[in-house]
C-alpha cells in the first residue's frame, strides 16, 4: 500500500468479519517500530474486550462508543483518542445508529491479524 492512504482507500480494502460486525484493514503501513490500522464497527455492535502485548494509540474518526481502557470508562466520539499500554484490557460498545471508525497505531508492529490477542 502507498505511504499516503485516503479514508476511501482504507474502506475499500477492508475485510469484513461478520462474527464481530467489524471491517478491519490491518497493516495499512508497517515500519520498524509501528503499524497503522483502520477499523470500522457496525452500529450497535461490540468492540470486544481484549488485550495484546503491544501499545495501542487510537483516534476516533466517526461515530460514538462507550470505551473501556483498564478501569476507565468514557463515551468517545470523533477526534477523541485513547492509549492502551501492553496487556491492558480494552474494548467498548458502539452507540447509536452510526458506524464507528477509528485509526490504530501499534508499537511495536503486530505479528499479523489475530496474533497475540486475548479476548475476554
Amino acid at each position: 500500500m502507498s505511504n499516503i492512504i485516503t479514508l476511501a482507500e482504507a474502506d475499500a480494502a477492508a475485510t469484513f468479519f461478520p462474527d464481530m460486525q467489524v471491517w478491519w484493514n490491518g497493516r495499512l503501513a508497517t515500519g520498524t517500530h509501528q503499524e497503522l490500522c483502520w477499523v470500522k464497527f457496525e452500529p450497535h455492535s461490540t468492540y470486544p474486550m481484549h488485550s495484546h502485548p503491544y501499545e495501542q494509540v487510537s483516534i476516533v474518526v466517526q461515530g460514538r462508543m462507550r470505551l473501556t481502557v483498564g478501569e476507565e470508562v468514557r463515551e468517545v466520539g470523533p477526534g477523541d483518542m485513547w492509549f492502551a499500554p501492553p496487556d491492558m484490557i480494552h474494548g467498548g460498545e458502539i452507540l447509536g445508529d452510526e458506524k464507528v471508525i477509528f485509526i490504530d497505531v501499534y508499537a511495536p508492529p503486530t505479528k499479523g491479524p489475530e496474533e497475540d490477542i486475548t479476548y475476554y
